[in-house]
């Protein structure tokens, strides 16, 4: 996960909507199932869900209340907590 990405597509869920977000994650999760792609393209796929997936999490922290600065940093330290485990 990146966060300059997961901070982007957060401002998008706020200048937009987060449906959007939601049916592209469906989009790629259904493109996965494609059995001609590539280990790479999969990676690259499955980096993209993830990115969006954290975008809405960090976007239903802030709106219940959370500055997004601090949405943000709560988020990756979760993350990165998760990985050191």
């Amino acid at each position: 996960m990146k966060l300059p990405v997961i901070k982007h597509l957060t401002q998008f869920i706020e200048d937009n909507d987060e449906d959007f977000l939601v049916e592209t994650i469906e989009t790629l999760e259904n493109l996965t199932e494609v059995p001609s792609l590539k280990d790479e393209e999969l990676d690259v796929i499955g980096e993209l869900i993830s990115n969006m997936y954290g975008a809405l999490e960090v976007h239903k922290m802030v709106k219940s209340g959370t500055p997004k600065k601090e949405a943000l940093n709560t988020f990756m330290q979760r993350v990165l907590g998760s990985i050191d485990n």
